[in-house]
């Protein structure tokens, strides 16, 4: 009955794609999306939301990229640079996130990792339905966590993936030894059964990431702040526990087959609201030396770089670094 209930349900989610119609994305200059309905989870309807942009020169190459926590797609440089490098771009907001956040929803809350698998799957399908044959699966921070668990289980669309760039993955906690080793555990363990108990407050004042990213303060970048908060949104205990798993069962069961590129920069920085000119140049949000030190773990066929100067989401540096960010990307990708 289980097996009746899931070929129903798949085949619904593909009746929807195809009836399903692009209409013109928010950020205009030829992207558009598409919002996909998928089945209901433990809050209601449920919606990803897939952003598209073709290249100029027909290709059969496509880039899917999946977003950070407190985040969404609004890097139009990226889609650009993708086109520009011979590739179709697609994004997708994940569920609870950017412009698949819905009225009744707690923004970014999630049980599972796995919740967001459907999303990325039918991004993946509605890609390859559009006549693409290679792609590559882009992450960003929490992103760069989900797609790796993602390539590991077993949803109908990750063999299809060819190779998977990670831009800073969120593959560990940036806190201290007793926090990660007593805390966490402990509010995890809390968020088997109270899982919407509050473990940290959004902030009263803009803290620093967010300021070395925004024009109004020290940034070159303009973003909707109800979907990529400025001070940051309430996180609760069944989010901690979900992150905490997904983090013990990459570190345990991951082998990933196809190419990996892990990508961070050398500097770690302590977030504050104070503002710190370092905030430029540096990842205020993530370990580098957890990321460097865990990535080997995801898969023998590996490559790591260094950014130099790059910020937590390096496509956000300063315009050399990210040139050399893009650079290291499709300089790899070539073989790919």
């Amino acid at each position: 009955m289980k097996k009746i209930f899931t070929v129903i349900a798949t085949s619904l989610m593909f009746c929807q794609m195809a009836v399903a119609q692009y209409t013109t994305d928010v950020l205009g200059n030829g992207y558009v999306c598409r919002t996909i309905e998928q089945p209901k989870d433990y809050d209601g309807k449920v919606v990803c939301t897939i952003v598209k942009k073709e290249a100029p020169i027909a290709t059969k190459k496509a880039i899917v990229y999946v977003h950070g926590y407190n985040d969404y797609f609004f890097q139009q440089e990226l889609g650009d640079k993708a086109n520009a490098n011979g590739y179709n771009f697609y994004a997708v907001d994940l569920r609870k996130y950017g412009r698949s956040l819905l009225d009744h929803q707690d923004a970014f809350f999630c049980k599972k990792m796995d919740e967001y698998f459907p999303d990325i799957d039918t991004t993946i399908a509605i890609a390859r339905r559009e006549g693409n044959e290679t792609i590559v699966l882009m992450g960003h921070s929490t992103g760069g966590l989900t797609t790796p668990l993602y390539l590991n289980s077993k949803s109908a669309n990750a063999k299809h993936v060819n190779a998977l760039v990670l831009n800073s993955p969120f593959l560990d906690w940036n806190m201290s030894k007793f926090m990660e080793g007593f805390l966490v555990p402990c509010v995890s363990v809390m968020g088997a059964v109270f899982k919407r108990v509050k473990v940290q407050g959004a902030e009263k004042e803009v803290r620093g990431y967010a300021q070395s990213l925004l024009k109004q303060y020290h940034g070159e970048w303009d973003f909707n702040t109800s979907w990529k908060m400025d001070k940051g949104h309430p996180k609760r205990s069944g989010w901690i526990r979900a992150i905490n798993r997904g983090h013990k069962k990459l570190r345990r069961h991951s082998n990933i087959s196809c190419p990996i590129l892990a990508m961070h920069s050398d500097t770690t920085i302590n977030e504050s609201g104070t503002w710190n000119e370092g905030f430029r140049r540096a990842d205020v949000v993530l370990d580098v030396n957890d990321i460097e030190k865990i990535s080997k773990k995801l898969g023998k066929n590996l490559t790591q770089v260094t950014i130099k100067g790059g910020k937590h989401d390096l496509l956000l540096s300063e315009p050399s670094v990210r040139d050399e960010a893009y650079n290291t990307i499709f300089d790899w990708l070539k073989d790919k």
